[in-house]
């Protein structure tokens, strides 16, 4: 076997590292999708195939029949990549970054097969038998490669295997204040329909035969989107007879996927308040008013509080999160001024494993390296996906809910709590404590008001007006996502 073919086989180690550990792992998180179930399976089977490539080939030399079981086990390979590339095409829509890893993998694969039949083949016209060929460095490399791809075999079936365990409620079954409580079908425009918390709100509400117009931005994502569903890519395209009973306005770039630099800052903040103007405009021309405009904010509104208890009356702290959400809040706020109902809808942190911040977490806790960050007395106030849901439909239903809402669950954690909790259910330790003043220097103002500052929200409106949260305790929300 020629240096060429070593440095060839080194590659395909170093880009199927780099597509498991960034793509599968912290990107697409693969092992927390039940949809992902038999795509993870198979990369099981090839990850144990290519364990047992790497054994032989770096220790030994085999001919005759076991030359040929060789060769067999390339061809499978071949067949389950295959397959995996069907599967992946089926179930989810692949980064781009991911594609081009993949179509790399394959003319690797190939320039490796090119070099490697010959010398199997030859190997096959001789005696059976198997004679060790130790390489030195070469040797240790495809054993310690043998025992990764072994390893993520066994994460990949065991996480299969979790997926199996894992239900989903209903989504139409997240909607039914609206069929009790309102007569007939309704039409709701969602804006942000694609995201971690419109979809499966869009999805609810199709699914119990309402009408529903998703706003998306990028075509390419309403693919997740189940129909029956009316596609607009701009507010423009609705005439003014048009019938809306409801929008639902979550639009809006992240807050949490990157630190918070002033042109980050102008995005986060320009994102909403374009949005919340297109809507308003929106209104002004349709000739007959939407009810109700559930308006996204967030308990950043708050501000920072340290333990005292906040419910909608409370007043605010000064930061880049109040300034955020009062600007959002505002921007809505001349819906009232056409007789439509107006929530501003004040979310904490939202619990779910298709998304949320709970999504960066899984997979360090998964490993053991999880813990709390700074003191862990910071308190967290979240809801879990389904809930929130059923509260939108909830508070389209009630026409005497109007102003802040807060959507969080009644009973409000410390992180310390939090992370204990999710070591707990995880079955993992929690004992990697990442340093405030660490944080701080890394992330600013981002680490102080979304990991090391906090909120004790309750969510007295929502429960004085007849609203009963599945989820009360965090332990029957992780019980249910887990």
């Amino acid at each position: 076997m020629t240096s060429l073919l070593w440095a060839l086989i080194a590659i395909q180690i170093v880009m199927g590292v780099f597509d498991t550990l960034y793509h599968h792992e912290l990107t697409e998180r693969l092992a927390w999708r039940p949809s992902q179930r038999y795509e993870l399976r198979l990369h099981g089977v090839r990850n144990v195939l290519y364990a047992s490539l790497f054994l032989i080939l770096g220790w030994l030399e085999v001919h005759g029949i076991f030359a040929i079981i060789v060769i067999a086990v390339l061809v499978a390979e071949i067949v389950v990549t295959l397959m995996d590339f069907v599967e992946e095409d089926m179930s989810r829509k692949l980064p781009a970054s991911e594609r081009i890893n993949h179509t790399l993998l394959a003319i690797n694969y190939g320039a490796i097969l090119v070099l490697l039949l010959p010398v199997l083949i030859g190997w096959s016209m001789q005696s059976t038998g198997i004679r060790s060929a130790y390489a030195g460095l070469l040797s240790i490399v495809a054993a310690a490669s043998a025992v990764g791809a072994a390893l993520c075999g066994l994460r990949d079936f065991t996480a299969s295997k979790r997926l199996a365990r894992m239900t989903s409620v209903p989504a139409p079954s997240l909607v039914v204040s609206l069929v009790e409580k309102l007569p007939g079908r309704q039409t709701v425009l969602v804006t942000g329909a694609t995201g971690f918390i419109g979809s499966r709100l869009v999805a609810g509400l199709a699914g119990a035969g309402h009408r529903v117009i998703a706003l998306v931005r990028n075509p390419a994502k309403a693919e997740v989107l189940p129909p029956p569903i009316t596609l607009i890519t701009n507010l423009d395209q609705l005439a003014a007879d048009a019938k809306v009973d409801a929008i639902v306005n979550l639009a809006g770039e992240p807050i949490g996927n990157g630190l918070w630099s002033e042109a980050k800052r102008r995005e986060i903040l320009d994102s909403r308040i374009h949005m919340s103007g297109d809507v308003i405009r929106l209104i002004a021309r349709l000739e007959c008013k939407p009810a109700v405009l559930v308006s996204g904010s967030a308990i950043g509104w708050y501000g920072l509080w340290q333990d005292q208890v906040l419910t909608e009356s409370a007043k605010s702290h000064a930061c880049f999160s109040h300034e955020l959400c009062e600007a959002w809040e505002n921007a809505a706020r001349p819906a009232a001024e056409f007789g439509v109902r107006v929530v501003y809808l004040r979310i904490g942190l939202v619990l779910g494993t298709d998304g949320g911040f709970i999504t960066r977490m899984l997979t360090p806790f998964e490993f053991g390296l999880g813990g709390p960050l700074g003191s862990g007395k910071q308190w967290m106030s979240w809801i879990e996906r389904d809930d929130l849901v059923r509260l939108i439909a909830h508070v389209i239903a009630k026409p005497d809910l109007s102003g802040p809402i807060n959507a969080t669950a009644p009973i409000p954690v410390t992180n310390m709590k939090f992370t204990e909790e999710l070591g707990r259910r995880l079955h993992r330790p929690t004992v990697l404590r990442i340093p405030a003043a660490l944080l701080r220097r890394a992330g600013g103002d981002f680490a102080d008001e979304l990991l090391l500052g906090g909120q004790r929200v309750l969510p007295n409106k929502a429960l004085s007006n007849g609203f009963v949260f599945r989820h009360e305790t965090l332990r029957s929300a992780f019980e249910a996502i887990l």
